[in-house]
């Protein structure tokens, strides 16, 4: 231990492992004034007994004179070997009084030797005899016998209704404390896992909305009321669309990182995938009011992320952990024979004929950070309603034939809009969109899943595949 500054000298004990001790149980030092020891700070702690005086050594007899070995004859006579001396009687030690019992203060004798053992509450310590001409193996460090000790926050005596620490505890012996069986509590159940996947759910966009998210999620099971993963080994993907519109982005964003790790952990996933909203924020983030070629006139990321909900507090708690994980995630992913994507449109087939193509793609656009193909990117990400029309199934074949699968599902348009209904953001019961769950069209083909929370819609998440 090393004296902090600020404190008292620290007050070495005689003792072999140095080990520090209260005021009430210290050994003198060698050269140093004994200090009376202090009452104990409760009264009723059993402290043990001192011992009686240590009885006289015996003296050992005086050992008889060596015999004289006999004379050989031959060849040679060899002279008598003179007698051995006989040896000094063993000195008697000095007997120690008796100590005064505690808590009365006793005035320890100084030894010439240190003690062996450090004194604790309750125990005395076995007397040394002084040993002539012996140097000590190491010198001993003083100090001033009323320096407070550094573990104690009271030098000498406690103040009322002090409680020792555990750094000024006396020694309490066995028998002295009650024996309280404790059983120890339950460990966690794990949670339910399976030989093979679990089952498959997909959320809608969420645009900010976080109190409607946890809400869809509990009722399906998929989080506890902590808000923490609850499926086990399930799966969970979401189609894109994080922030802007809603109260709380980036909180969304939290969620879904978080619950990635606790799904992880359990042996299911929770994942998730690019969305139009997060090539804006990215965009926003990185390049602001650079101009861009829109193809329609000149543009910036800013002004089109403010022009499409982008929210000034989302913007202030993004950090660079949230961009880097919106700049990694896929765009297109195959579940079950389900063929996952954001928007309603055929532009994933410019960036390759394969899932892994077109991610990598992706990737590498926003990796090499030219606004211009950025912005293109978001711009494609952007279309939408090419299913919804007389050539919508087309187009979905078209897609799934690159790709494989046999249903496509997917986000960014909002089912009110697909339906022509027309949904207002004020809240009105009379003017709330009629959704209560995934539109499915396009010859069966398609699944949309945005059910228009932007507008007083429903935040969907629904099991994969859809009951018949």
């Amino acid at each position: 231990m090393t004296q902090g500054a600020g404190q008292d000298p620290v007050e070495r004990t005689a003792t072999l492992r140095d080990f520090r001790v209260p005021p009430y149980a210290r050994v003198p030092v060698q050269g140093t004034p004994a200090e009376p020891p202090a009452a104990p700070a409760d009264p009723t702690l059993h402290l043990g007994t001192r011992p009686a005086a240590y009885p006289e050594p015996v003296t050992f007899p005086e050992p008889p004179a060596r015999p004289e070995p006999p004379v050989r004859p031959e060849p040679v006579a060899y002279a008598e070997p003179p007698a051995r001396p006989e040896p000094a009687a063993y000195p008697e030690p000095a007997s120690y009084p008796e100590p005064t019992p505690h808590p009365e203060p006793a005035a320890y004798r100084e030894t010439a030797a240190p003690a062996a053992h450090a004194v604790a509450a309750g125990h005395t310590v076995a007397p040394v005899a002084a040993v002539p001409q012996a140097a000590p193996a190491s010198p001993v460090v003083t100090a001033h016998a009323a320096a407070p000790h550094p573990g104690s926050g009271y030098p000498a005596d406690f103040p009322d209704g002090y409680t020792p620490t555990e750094r000024d505890l006396p020694v309490i012996q066995r028998g002295d404390t009650l024996q309280v069986p404790v059983t120890p509590a339950a460990a966690p159940a794990p949670a339910p896992t399976g030989d093979g996947p679990g089952p498959l759910f997909v959320v809608g966009d969420v645009h900010g909305y976080l109190d409607e998210l946890v809400a869809a999620l509990r009722a399906q099971g998929l989080v506890d009321e902590n808000g923490g993963w609850a499926a086990g080994n399930a799966r969970l993907w979401f189609l894109g669309d994080f922030t802007d519109r809603g109260p709380d982005g980036i909180g969304v964003i939290d969620l879904v990182m978080r619950l990635s790790a606790e799904a992880a952990a359990a042996g299911g996933y929770c994942k998730a995938l690019m969305g139009n909203h997060e090539l804006l924020l990215i965009g926003a983030k990185r390049f602001g009011d650079t101009p861009v070629n829109s193809g329609a006139g000149t543009a910036t990321f800013q002004a089109a992320w403010l022009l499409n909900g982008g929210q000034k507090h989302d913007m202030d708690r993004l950090q660079d952990v949230h961009l880097q994980w919106m700049s990694r995630l896929d765009a297109v992913v195959s579940e079950d024979d389900h063929l996952l994507l954001h928007s309603d449109t055929t532009a994933y087939l410019e960036y390759g004929e394969t899932i892994e193509d077109v991610n990598e793609t992706v990737h590498e656009i926003i990796r090499r950070n030219d606004a211009d193909e950025v912005w293109d990117l978001f711009r494609k990400f952007t279309k939408r309603f090419a299913f919804r029309d007389e050539g919508g199934p087309q187009a979905v074949q078209e897609l799934l034939g690159t790709y494989g699968g046999s249903r496509i599902v997917h986000g960014h348009s909002p089912i009110p809009y697909l339906l022509g209904q027309v949904g207002t953001e004020d809240g009105e019961e009379d003017s709330r969109p009629a959704v209560e769950g995934p539109h499915v069209y396009a010859d069966g083909l398609a699944i949309a899943m945005d059910g228009g929370v932007t507008m007083a819609g429903k935040l969907l998440v629904v099991q994969l595949p859809l009951a018949d």
